[in-house]
């Protein structure tokens, strides 16, 4: 196999997988690594806003076809149960990462990606104008990188990454667990249900299923002995809704899916000349934002950026700055107005008082959820 390529891209989520579709579709030779074997599932919340709707279609995802719920309300419980509605402006629709990313990695393979699974890079550099990458099953050689890393990597402490080397604190020390589940939740409606320092999000995915997904600190893991069962008994279920959730679904995974030390702490969207994309580039909070489109509409973005190297010169500099330059407009104000709702959220006065002013001012409310999401794209 020739192991010389266009474009590497360093992860097979969302992010990264669409942008290889879109590389070869334009003709570029693209190389693909993942180190997990698809399908597989992720922690994720599994909720997707209408404004990825048309980019996936245009990918070749069928989502019409798949009857996928339909998306319009939020339902969000401070942590002593109350509840309060409101309306999604773009409503959205939820589906499982194992559908969905299977269904990429499929049209990756027919569009002529190389799509290496099982395999994990061990390190990468950029030398004499092209990157030299490592990997458990030999080595490659690509004019362009992009890192679709996810949410916790090696990559990023190889490449030395300030968060990844920051002592545990507010931002960097969050976990993330995930259900599938049965249950009789409304099918129009995603629910986000706070509890002590965290919060849990259900929606219904495909089959019938529900994704039951939330975030908490590592603290709330400690104090209860590190036994997810035990926090979920004691912390998640003061609130009477999580409780009501948890005695009554039907549990479809034997164990939940688990990962630790979760970072939303700020992400450049360069390193070392790597195009940061996904999780890589800056995490979104999932209580008031849409982390997936933002994988989806940066690789978008990325590619553009790539397309324009290669037909104009392949000139790095201008390269570099143009992705950071649209990923800070498209994104920075989403992920400052998401990290800024969370800090109002884990303190049950601070969330009741909170979504009481979001349900007597309609307007606020409808622009902090607007500020949250992005336009069709």
């Amino acid at each position: 196999m020739n192991n010389e390529f266009d474009i590497a891209i360093i992860g097979g989520g969302l992010a990264g997988l669409s942008l290889s579709i879109q590389c070869a579709e334009a003709g570029y030779s693209t190389v693909l690594f993942e180190k997990e074997n698809y399908p597989f599932h992720k922690v994720c919340g599994e909720y997707i806003s209408n404004e990825s709707f048309p980019f996936l279609e245009k990918l070749g995802v069928p989502l019409s076809n798949w009857g996928l719920p339909s998306i319009t309300d939020l339902n969000v419980s401070a942590p002593s149960g109350t509840a309060y509605q409101f309306t999604l402006p773009l409503g959205g629709f939820g589906v499982s990462r194992y559908k969905l990313d299977q269904c990429l990695y499929e049209i990756a393979l027919s569009k002529g990606v190389t799509v290496l699974t099982n395999t994990k890079v061990q390190d990468i550099h950029f030398t004499q104008n092209k990157f030299e990458i490592t990997t458990d099953k030999g080595s490659y050689q690509s004019n362009i990188a992009a890192g679709s890393f996810g949410k916790k990597s090696n990559m990023d402490v190889k490449l030395s990454r300030p968060f990844a080397k920051a002592r545990p604190n507010a931002l960097n020390n969050f976990i993330g667990v995930k259900y599938h589940i049965r249950y009789s939740h409304p099918t129009n409606q995603v629910a986000l249900h706070n509890f002590d320092n965290g919060y849990c999000g259900i929606e219904e995915i495909e089959n019938g299923e529900c994704c039951l997904c939330y975030l908490t600190t590592a603290a709330n893991l400690k104090k209860s002995g590190n036994n997810i069962a035990v926090m979920e008994e004691n912390i998640l279920c003061k609130n009477p809704l999580l409780k009501h959730i948890f005695n009554n679904a039907e549990f479809v995974y034997k164990k939940p899916l688990v990962i630790t030390q979760i970072s939303f702490q700020k992400k450049s969207q360069i390193e070392d000349h790597i195009l940061c994309i996904g999780d890589a580039a800056g995490m979104i909070t999932p209580l008031c934002g849409n982390g997936m489109s933002i994988a989806l509409h940066g690789s978008k973005i990325a590619f553009q950026s790539i397309d324009h190297y290669f037909k104009n010169g392949q000139n790095r500099v201008v390269l570099e700055a143009a992705h950071e330059k649209q990923w800070q407009k498209l994104f920075a104000n989403r992920i400052f107005v998401g990290r800024t709702i969370q800090r109002l959220f884990g303190n049950a006065h601070i969330t009741n008082m909170f979504l009481q002013i979001m349900q007597h001012f309609p307007r606020l409310s409808k622009k902090l959820i607007k500020g949250t999401h992005g336009h069709p794209f």
